[in-house]
This record gives C-alpha cells, sequence and structure tokens, in this order.
C-alpha cells in the first residue's frame, strides 16, 4: 500500500524551494494593500460616474477574493449537489451499521430543509419532484428515526405514490435497495465483474465509457457480482413506496436518448446479456469470475494513488468503500482508512446540520479566480497573483492515466481537485494554461506562443534577487507548452474535444440497463470545444492551423438553428454560446463572421428587461425554454463576455447587462445567486458553483473596462 502513504503531487525541487520560500514570507499578506494596474477606461465615452462605478466594484470584489485566498495561494468555493449526496451517504452508513450517529441525523436535517413544499425533492433549486432523489431521502430520513407517520414523510410518501412510486427509480437507486434488503439484486440489472477483463480492441471495454463512469461501473460490478446485504426491515423499511412487486419493475432508458431501430437493436442485445449472466450466476457458471473480481480489486487499489478517493468524486468513492467491503477489505486495513477519511473529507458540517460536496474544485476556483484578477487590473507581480501561479503549477499531473490507453502523448495537464492524477481533465487544462500564460506574458514582457522557443526567456542579466523569478516564468513556459501538446493530442477524430478521453462516443453503450444515469459517454461538446479553441487562441494558434480549423468546423456544423450553441458543463445555451463566442474570437474569427453575428444575435434577443440574462436546468429537458429564467450574475457575466467577444462592446445591451451586475452587487463585493448554474449530467445531476456569482462578474466587468 505504498500508493495509500501520502497523497502527494511531484514537483521539480527547484519548485519547491520556491513555494516554501514564499509560504515563509507572504502567509500574511491577506490584507496587505492590493497593487493593481488601473485600467485605462475612456471617461468621456463611459462617463466619470459611470467608470468609476465600475473601477470600484472591481476592487470590492478583488478584495473580497483576496480575504477568501488559502495561504499556499489557492481558492476553493463550496460546491453544491442535491440531496443525493447526503441520502446515499446516510444509505453507505446504514449497511455500515452507523446510520444513527450524530453525523447522519445532521444530514437528514439538511434534507427536510431541501423538501419541496408538495412533498418530494428536486435536482435543482425550482426543478420539479425527481423520483430516484425523492425515494432515497424518504428511506434516509426513515433510518435516521424519522416516523413515517411524522408531516414530512406523509407528505413525501404521497408525493413519491403520485409520481409513480420506487416502482420508477433508476438502476443506481435500485442498488442502495437491494443493499439494504428492500428488492432482490435479481430486480438490479447485471454489471459483470467480468467487463474489467475485456482487452481494448474489443467492442465493449472499460475505456469505452467515460471517466467517471470507469470507476463507478468497478465498483458497481463488485457489488453486483459479490450482492452484499444489511437487512433493514420493519418501520425502517420502504415498502409502502412500491406500487408493484419489484420484479415486475422495467429498466429506465437513458433519458434523452433518441429512439432508433439500431438502438432498440442494442437494447435488445443489452437485455439478453443481462439474463443471459443472471442465468449463468444461478446455475454457477461463471468460470472467469474469480479472475475477474481480483482484477476489479486490483484496479481500484491503484486507482487510489495520488487521489482525493477513488476518481476524487463522490459516487465512485461511495461505491469503492462498498466494494471493499464485498471483498473482504475491512476497518484497519490502509484501504478502508483511505477511502472513508477521503469520504468524509467532502462533508461540512456545522452545529445544527452537515452536508455533503461532490468533490472539490481547488483547480478550477483558482485558474478562474487568478484570471478575473489579472483581466480587472490586478498587476501579474502581485505577490499573492504568483502565489496562485505557483499553486497551479504544482498541480500540473506529470503522469499518464486513464487517458494514456487510447492517447500517445507526454503526461501532462490539471485536473479538478486537489489530487486526482489519473484523470486530468480539458476544461481545467484549458483554463489554467490561459491563467497561467498571462501570468507570463505580463512578467516575462513576452508573447507565450506555440511558435516562441525557450531561448526566449533571457535570463543572463538577472540579478540574485531576480531569480526566483527566472525560475517560475521558466517554469510556466515548460508547463504551459506541454500542456498544449497534450490538449492537441487529446483533439476527437470529429474536430472537438471532450473533457477526459479522446473519441470517447460510442453511443450504443448508452442502451446498457445500467446506462440511465446519463453519463456514460464523454463525447465532443461545443463549450469545452471552445474553451480548449480560446487557450490555444491565447497561446498563439490562429485559423489556418489544422487543428483549429477542424475545431472550427465542429463548431460550425453543432450550431442551432436559432443561433446558439449548447452548453454540456454550464446551464446551458447561455454557457455554450458565451465560450464559443470567446473561442472563435481567440483564434481570429472575425466578428463581421455570420456565426459570430448570429451567435451574438441570440444573447441580444435573450436579454431581459432588467439587462440581465437568465436560463434554468429545465431548458436540458425543454430546449424550447432557453434563454428563459430568473436572471443572475453569473450568466450575465457569460453573456456580456460573449457580446464583447462578438465585437459588441458599445452595444447598449452591454452597458445595460454591466449595469445589472453594478446595482446588484452586495456590499461585500459579491452577488447574491440561489438558482444553480453548473452541470455535473444534464438532467440528472446539476451543482451551484459558490464562487461563480464572484469571479465571473469581475471577469466579464474586467473585460468590458479593457474593451
Amino acid at each position: 500500500m505504498q500508493a495509500l502513504s501520502s497523497v502527494t503531487t511531484a514537483r521539480p525541487r527547484e519548485l519547491n524551494a520556491l513555494t516554501r520560500q514564499r509560504s515563509l514570507s507572504d502567509r500574511g499578506t491577506a490584507t496587505a494593500p492590493e497593487p493593481t494596474r488601473l485600467i485605462a477606461l475612456h471617461d468621456d465615452a463611459l462617463g466619470d460616474a459611470h467608470s468609476n462605478a465600475l473601477r470600484e466594484a472591481m476592487r470590492k470584489t478583488q478584495s473580497w477574493l483576496w480575504q477568501r485566498q488559502h495561504a499556499d495561494g489557492y481558492w476553493c468555493a463550496e460546491l453544491e449537489g442535491d440531496t443525493i449526496l447526503e441520502s446515499e451517504f446516510i444509505l453507505l452508513w446504514a449497511f455500515l451499521g452507523y446510520e444513527r450517529e450524530p453525523l447522519c441525523r445532521k444530514l437528514a436535517r439538511h434534507m427536510l430543509n431541501q423538501q419541496l413544499p408538495t412533498g418530494g425533492w428536486a435536482i435543482y433549486p425550482g426543478g420539479d419532484l425527481e423520483i430516484s432523489a425523492s425515494v432515497k431521502a424518504y428511506f434516509a430520513l426513515k433510518l435516521t428515526g424519522h416516523d413515517q407517520a411524522s408531516e414530512p414523510l406523509q407528505r413525501a410518501r404521497a408525493a413519491i405514490l403520485r409520481a409513480g412510486g420506487a416502482d420508477k427509480v433508476n438502476s443506481f437507486t435500485r442498488f442502495y435497495l437491494a443493499l439494504l434488503g428492500q428488492i432482490s439484486y435479481a430486480c438490479c440489472p447485471e454489471v459483470p465483474p467480468e467487463f474489467v477483463l475485456l482487452p481494448k480492441w474489443f467492442p465493449i471495454n472499460k475505456h469505452k465509457v467515460s471517466a467517471w463512469s470507469r470507476p463507478m461501473i468497478i465498483t458497481l460490478a463488485v457489488m453486483s457480482a459479490l450482492q452484499p446485504v444489511t437487512r433493514v426491515e420493519g418501520e425502517c423499511g420502504i415498502g409502502e413506496l412500491f406500487l408493484q412487486p419489484p420484479d415486475s419493475w422495467v429498466y429506465n432508458r437513458c433519458p434523452g436518448l433518441k429512439p432508433s431501430a439500431t438502438g432498440w437493436m442494442w437494447e435488445q442485445f443489452f437485455r439478453g446479456v443481462d439474463r443471459g449472466f443472471k442465468f449463468c450466476r444461478r446455475r454457477g457458471w461463471l468460470p472467469c469470475r474469480k479472475r475477474s473480481l481480483a482484477a476489479a480489486k486490483n484496479w481500484i487499489v491503484e486507482h487510489f494513488a495520488d487521489s482525493d478517493g477513488l476518481g476524487a468524486i463522490f459516487p465512485p468513492m461511495v461505491w469503492s468503500v462498498i466494494a471493499l467491503r464485498a471483498l473482504g477489505i475491512g476497518e484497519g486495513s490502509p484501504e478502508w482508512n483511505y477511502a472513508i477519511e477521503r469520504l468524509l473529507s467532502l462533508v461540512i458540517e456545522d452545529d445544527v446540520s452537515a452536508r455533503i460536496q461532490p468533490c472539490k474544485s481547488p483547480v478550477w476556483d483558482t485558474a478562474i479566480a487568478l484570471r478575473a484578477l489579472c483581466e480587472s487590473g490586478v498587476a501579474a507581480n502581485d505577490p499573492r497573483a504568483q502565489a496562485a501561479a505557483r499553486w497551479l503549477l504544482e498541480r500540473e499531473v506529470r503522469f499518464a492515466g486513464d487517458w494514456a490507453n487510447t492517447v500517445n502523448a507526454e503526461p501532462s495537464g490539471w485536473a479538478f481537485e486537489f489530487d486526482n492524477k489519473f484523470y486530468p481533465d480539458l476544461d481545467d487544462t484549458a483554463m489554467t494554461l490561459m491563467a497561467l500564460a498571462h501570468q507570463y506574458e505580463e512578467r516575462g514582457g513576452r508573447t507565450l506562443s506555440s511558435q516562441s522557443p525557450a531561448s526566449d526567456l533571457n535570463t543572463s542579466e538577472l540579478s540574485i534577487n531576480q531569480a526566483a523569478e527566472a525560475n517560475l516564468l521558466a517554469y510556466i513556459y515548460s508547463a504551459t507548452h506541454r500542456g498544449e501538446a497534450w490538449m492537441l493530442a487529446m483533439q476527437n477524430r470529429d474536430g472537438g474535444w471532450g473533457a477526459f478521453d479522446r473519441d470517447n462516443n460510442a453511443e450504443f453503450l448508452c442502451r446498457a440497463p445500467f446506462a440511465d444515469h446519463n453519463a456514460m459517454l464523454d463525447p465532443s461538446t461545443p463549450d469545452l470545444t471552445a474553451r480548449v479553441l480560446e487557450a490555444l487562441g491565447r497561446l498563439g494558434r490562429r485559423v489556418g492551423d489544422a487543428a483549429v480549423d477542424r475545431a472550427v468546423a465542429y463548431l460550425r456544423r453543432t450550431h442551432e438553428a436559432d443561433g446558439s450553441w449548447f452548453g454540456r458543463w454550464g446551464v446551458n445555451y447561455i454557457y455554450g454560446t458565451w465560450q464559443v463566442l470567446q473561442g472563435l474570437a481567440a483564434v481570429g474569427v472575425a466578428a463581421a463572421d455570420p456565426l459570430m453575428q448570429s451567435g451574438a444575435n441570440w444573447l441580444l434577443a435573450h436579454q431581459q428587461p432588467n439587462g440581465g440574462w437568465g436560463e434554468t436546468p429545465r431548458t436540458y429537458e425543454q430546449p424550447e425554454l432557453r434563454g428563459q429564467g430568473p436572471t443572475t450574475a453569473s450568466q450575465t457575466a457569460w453573456a456580456l463576455l460573449g457580446l464583447l467577444s462578438a465585437g459588441q462592446a458599445d452595444h447598449a445591451a452591454v452597458r445595460r447587462g454591466v449595469d445589472y451586475l453594478l446595482v446588484r452587487q452586495r456590499g461585500d463585493g459579491g452577488w447574491d445567486e440561489p438558482e444553480w448554474t453548473g452541470t455535473g449530467f444534464p438532467r440528472v445531476f446539476y451543482l451551484k458553483y459558490h464562487y461563480y456569482p464572484i469571479y465571473f462578474p469581475l471577469l466579464a466587468l474586467g473585460r468590458y473596462a479593457n474593451r
């Protein structure tokens, strides 16, 4: 278990020294005066009062961020998900026999606070009852001692039964019900561990599913094979939620899949495989089962190394605990301690209640915060900005993770979390490279482009006191070029980019019975493609470059008829349209291009009377609602950034959008935003990034001031 001894990221000795030097000298600078570059605002055009208000708004938000920067240089906001996090934690604790612990009662209290007036639970504020979330919340409340005759549970039970009862839950929820003895594992889809043994050349193998589904499926396969149970009976059971006997429940389809003859055939194939494995299990005809379980165990333990839990996200972290227990790896073992400790690190607890984060977002938060601060006037030589750049450099992943099974490239990239060496992603890598490029160019006085040779960094005339600065610039240079090469190697055949893997688009796998979580694949998406394109543009690539041209062609193909683009990782068409306009502008697509004009026109058409923009997660199910919803600071900032990229800086709508942000800013420099504008898995899981209404408005105001 050497890999579990400590979770650290390898880094060069010199960079360690730089970090130690900063830690000793700069830890107390959070309240020091903030060195800034005064942005040259055109007061004659903006008006003195407006330009002063703009400067003051940026100053307050900068101060807000500085006050929350950690001593090591990073930012990490709370990442909020829906109540499935708390309920699944309680269900796991019930499996382990700990459901009446104080922590579980606090989690239950949080879930009660999230209950809809109609009785169930939604997966985002303003959403409708979601059946799987509601059944798990109801079950978790009963397990923590809440009486089914209490008003909240009576109301919940009535709402769940109106929505079709527990009969309608998804496959992952069925496994939780089987784990606690409410249904038989025969009512769950088979997830055969033999899947782990299938070679890469086989059409179905572990590398064909997305990076986030891979650890979930492999741990779930162990559970499916060994079928662990802690039986919950009597008053804590939930049989009252069943409308039909569980053996008559039908499998759900992956949401959003369009019916087709090919799709129907794949569904029949996978259901035949499901029946076949169930038949073989009953007769003991599974000769590779022992070998496949050993391979699954090895894969799980190997992927614990240098990670904030398996996959560094909540679902596989929970399933990994169940898998370890099923495999006989129990309390006191290094593997068990690791899995439990990482899971508990996601808990946010106070005296009254507790909640669970799906993961942590320090790289993402730090890269965007640093970009926003620098673009709003903070000098690149500010010690706190330098600390953030150093921290990001330390997080570069120099390990060939799962992506290397299909891509041959020098390891590089950045992950979302503190440590997740198997899964760097394109989104965080692109955002980090843009933040680092700004630092390099401001301090080094050189453009950090794809064509600039290393000799451009002339350190021969630097003094002793400037040596550390030179080393930092050298590290930025080398890390940026490694990251750029890795991004290019990860480009899909269709010209776009996914998040974690290349060409991860085998749509037929979404027809499997356990694929109803809508997260089996990682295909190209317009928003992510555009962000990589923006980073490439920041590094000097333009239209005419082969990789850029292929990406632009992909974005032309995915352009919606009304002028917008779909947003996979943020809500939704506002997010996608902003990012595409910004990416296209970065590589030299002219504002007069019809593609840019139509995207800008869509944003202009969806500005609301108060000057802001807003959209809800409901648009993933009802695209006709795109561009509609309560206005938010983050989505208004995205729309402004898109319009600025499309050459609309002088449009009256931009001024109204800026005024929307200025008027609604709090006295402390932040903005209130109860709405959720982040997307985990469309139609299934959404997120509230608590810093989105902070650094995105700052970025937009800074960009506007610079224009």
